[in-house]
């Protein structure tokens, strides 16, 4: 393998990094030295391997190898995008994100499209799930129009509801294959469904994510934030730049944002258009429509952008 510190860096504390190996892909894995050794089926083996060589510019720097990087090295890995996708947080704001959601109960995460807000937090909640840290994933988003009617679409609540959750089925799909997303779908291991499915509930043993959450309402936020049970995770994920309430309506998320700032328990994240990792022109459309919009504040144009975020110049 190399030098002292590039073992090290791929095994971990204890080899912890080797064990999660093992889980993620059933092979098993013994370190003498310098010499690491795989056993296990020839798929096995192969999906070891391909997971270690992709993890290769981390481990070979001498760079330690964190449990989301296996997590995201594992999905490029199965999704065929290996070339595609980066193995760690590209950013210092996605690092400090993914340190929050280990470290809080509660996280908030906003900031604008394309910095890896949702995907990031279904990577951690995957991996709590497999290491067992939690029982079940519940994922949620409000059923908000943005500028359609959610009447028109066929299907009763549940299949109507489907299309404002499909970036969460895809990320799910990306992390864990299509068949065993379905799968635990239908043991009820996952669940994803409309915010208003979960009025009524206490969600112990889970993690929750709720998505876009720019457009729930106050009271629904409330709602949410107290569905959270023993031994729960929960991360609120938005874009108040975004918010498609009717007008005059407040955002939940912003009145969140401001009521939870220093509760102990609760870490609220911010992001930036410097952390955006889509498509470069994203990056550039972010920024020029904030332009627009501090233009439209400066001469006293009507904007429903009334949160915090724009007036303290959040980095």
């Amino acid at each position: 393998m190399g030098a002292p510190e590039s073992a090290l860096a791929l095994a971990g504390a204890a080899e912890i990094n080797l064990r999660r190996i093992e889980a993620l892909t059933g092979c098993t894995l013994q370190l003498r030295g310098l010499d690491l050794r795989l056993s296990g089926r020839p798929a096995q083996l192969e999906r070891a391997a391909g997971l270690i060589e992709l993890l290769r510019p981390l481990w070979q720097r001498g760079e330690p190898v964190a449990a989301v990087d296996l997590q995201t090295a594992l999905a490029a890995l199965d999704s065929g995008r290996s070339e595609e996708r980066s193995l760690r947080p590209r950013t210092l704001r996605q690092k400090g994100f993914i340190e929050a959601m280990e470290r809080h109960d509660l996280t908030l995460a906003i900031g604008p499209a394309g910095t890896g807000k949702t995907f990031l937090a279904t990577v951690q909640a995957v991996r709590m799930l497999q290491e067992r840290r939690v029982e079940r994933l519940v994922l949620t988003r409000p059923a908000v129009e943005a500028g359609e009617r959610l009447g028109f679409l066929p299907g009763d609540l549940q299949q109507k509801g489907d299309p404002y959750l499909r970036p969460i089925y895809d990320a799910l799909h990306t992390l864990l294959g299509r068949e065993r997303t379905e799968a635990l779908l239908e043991k009820g291991v996952i669940e994803v469904a409309p915010l208003a499915y979960m009025r009524g509930r206490t969600l112990a043993e889970a993690f929750v994510i709720l998505d876009e959450a720019q457009n729930t309402t106050t009271a629904q936020m409330r709602m949410v934030l107290t569905r959270l049970g023993e031994n729960s995770r929960m991360v609120v994920t938005g874009d108040v730049t975004q918010i498609d309430l009717p007008a005059g309506q407040r955002s939940g998320l912003i009145e969140a944002e401001q009521v939870l700032a220093g509760v102990e328990g609760v870490a609220i994240c911010h992001f930036s258009d410097a952390d955006v990792v889509r498509h470069p022109l994203v990056q550039r459309l972010v920024q020029a429509y904030a332009r627009r919009d501090a233009g439209s504040l400066t001469s006293g144009s009507r904007t429903s952008f009334d949160s915090p975020l724009l007036s303290r110049g959040v980095p």
